[in-house]
């Protein structure tokens, strides 16, 4: 079953979300405390991947170019308004106060998403039927998606979808992805959208904090800049690949 690895990793996500919501009735002041801790450690996950970069100047332009598509679609807000709107209809607790739902959605979905594991995972099961990596990747995610919930909210459980839905593209494409695609662009292209990716997730960590209120959804468009500036360069030749 080439889709039993991601769907075990959506599984996951929504089992540790419930776990972690039904961990959420602790104290105000110990709740800030670990939302500080989560966004720290989202924050420096975020540098690590950040790093990863060959070419930082591919990041550069992704993140620049995708910050003014974003702007100029207002994803950010887009987002926000399907989130009410679902906030509206299941997003009521206890008290009637409402869960942020939108942000714990794309917070989640960008951390469960971007990385090598998605796409090197997915592949092994399209390819080889292998499903170790992503069981090992659904694992990591489910112990993450319950800490995030317990601060987050429910909206955490709905980056299951995009997560089913990515990588069980990837999965169900992968004969034509590798035929297609050559190893050394898709190495490239693995390696600077993991970098783009993680300074979103630096972003995310600041905003988790309270330093900074960036509208992160407005620069998911990066992650698609990505993939037209790495196949520029790779018919071109304009940079060394990373296995060159």
């Amino acid at each position: 079953m080439i889709l039993l690895g991601t769907l075990i990793n959506a599984l996951l996500i929504i089992i540790g979300t419930i776990i972690g919501r039904l961990l959420k009735n602790i104290p105000e002041n110990m709740k800030q405390t670990v939302m500080y801790a989560i966004g720290l450690a989202v924050t420096v996950i975020g540098l690590q991947m950040g790093f990863e970069s060959g070419q930082f100047l591919i990041v550069i332009i992704s993140l620049v170019i995708g910050a003014v598509i974003g702007e100029w679609i207002d994803l950010d807000h887009k987002l926000n308004q399907f989130g009410q709107w679902l906030e509206s209809k299941v997003g009521k607790n206890k008290k009637g106060e409402t869960i942020g739902i939108a942000q714990g959605f794309v917070s989640a979905t960008l951390i469960f998403v971007i990385g090598s594991m998605s796409i090197l995972g997915s592949l092994d099961s399209g390819l080889r039927n292998d499903h170790d990596l992503l069981i090992v990747k659904g694992l990591i995610d489910g112990f993450t998606s319950i800490i995030l919930a317990t601060t987050l909210g429910i909206g955490v459980l709905l980056s299951a979808v995009p997560v089913f839905l990515y990588q069980g593209i990837i999965a169900l494409f992968a004969t034509q992805i590798s035929r297609f695609i050559p190893e050394e662009a898709l190495a490239l292209f693995i390696q600077e959208m993991t970098a783009t990716g993680g300074i979103m997730i630096v972003a995310i960590g600041l905003n988790m904090i309270g330093l900074t209120n960036i509208r992160v959804a407005n620069l998911l468009p990066g992650i698609f800049v990505v993939v037209i500036v790495v196949t520029v360069i790779y018919q071109f030749q304009l940079m060394p690949l990373p296995s060159q």
